[in-house]
């Protein structure tokens, strides 16, 4: 999923709103310090996400080319949700 910078200052802002609110957290910085960084961490885990995907079809097209005719027999999509999961255990990504 591709969000833009300012949707995910919102979603920043939701969640910084939704923590203090509930009394879950006790801000040692500035509001737009922490905002920021809350920001930088979706955006990052985006980023981690989205380097995934591209991994993920990268492994799965070459192992289809692998196999030669007896990739046709295959589900792409679920081989593709496979790795995909695979690699994000590896690297401790949660989906």
């Amino acid at each position: 999923m591709r969000l833009k910078d300012e949707q995910i200052r919102g979603l920043a802002e939701k969640v910084y709103n939704d923590l203090l609110a509930e009394s879950l957290i006790t801000p040692r910085g500035e509001r737009a310090a922490v905002v920021s960084g809350i920001a930088a961490t979706i955006a990052g885990n985006f980023a981690a996400e989205h380097k995934l995907e591209r991994d993920s079809e990268k492994l799965l097209d070459e192992t289809l080319a692998g196999l030669g005719r007896g990739a046709a027999d295959i589900d792409r999509r679920r081989m593709l949700q496979m790795i995909k999961t695979k690699l994000a255990k590896e690297r401790k990504i949660v989906l």
